[in-house]
Formats: structure tokens, sequence, C-alpha cells
């Protein structure tokens, strides 16, 4: 079984995919949402749940630093639930304090320009947000 794992954003969602072992993250895509519409993502993420045979979800939980949850979390825990409903699929949010920042950091040993940077950033996350919760397992 694959899993999914996903950086939920207020524009973008990043999107990585593991192996079929669940051993390893591989970046995907990155889909753009209206979070307004918490369907707007629904087609493309079908696609990709059905093409890939993903039977999990691994969905980015931005804490706070002290671990509390704001906003940016709430929205991710209704996604998750909405992911569930939808897709038929579990969910497990995972806590992504940090990864944003890493993803910008290997990204930037990388030279990769800004520009570029922009584009992939969100992936890079749901990479690292996918592959913590496989080394965990």
């Amino acid at each position: 079984m694959k899993i999914i794992g996903l950086d939920v954003g207020s524009k973008t969602i990043g999107i990585a995919v593991s192996d079929a072992l669940g051993l390893t993250a591989q970046g995907l895509t990155t889909l753009k949402w209206d979070e307004n519409d918490i369907r707007s993502a629904d087609i493309a993420l079908k696609e990709i749940i059905t093409n890939h045979e993903i039977g999990k979800a691994i969905v980015g939980l931005p804490k706070n630093m002290n671990g509390t949850i704001g906003e940016r979390g709430q929205a991710s825990e209704r996604y998750a639930k909405h992911i569930e409903d939808t897709h038929e699929i579990p969910t497990v949010l995972w806590d992504e304090r940090l990864t944003t920042v890493a993803a910008e950091r290997v990204l930037l040993e990388a030279d990769m320009s800004r520009k570029k940077r922009k584009k992939v950033i969100d992936k890079m996350a749901a990479v690292m947000i996918l592959q913590s919760y496989l080394n965990q397992k």
C-alpha cells in the first residue's frame, strides 16, 4: 500500500507519495487550490489517489512551537477530515513543525534560485512530512 503525504497551504497542496514498501517518499506535484472551497482539489487528488493506489494520507499538522494548534493547524484538521469523508482513506495528522524551514534549507544548499524554490517548496515539505512519518513506522 502506498501512502500520500500532503503539505496543505492556503493556496497550494504539496504532494509526495511513498514507494510500495513504505520506505521512501518521493515528491510528486503541487496542486493549486482555494482554501475557501475545500472541494477545489478533489478531482486532481482523486486521480492521484487512484493512479498511485493510495491507502492512507499523512497530512502535515502545523503546530505552534509551544505545541498548540492555531488557525493553520485547524485548517489542516478540517482538510484531513474532508479527505477521509470524500476519498474514503484514513488520514494521520503529522507534526510538521519546521519542515518548510528544512525544505528551504535543502533547496538553498542545492543553490536553487528563489523563483525555482517557490515552485517546489511545498512538494519538498510534503516529502519531509511523509519521510518523517515513514521513518517512525
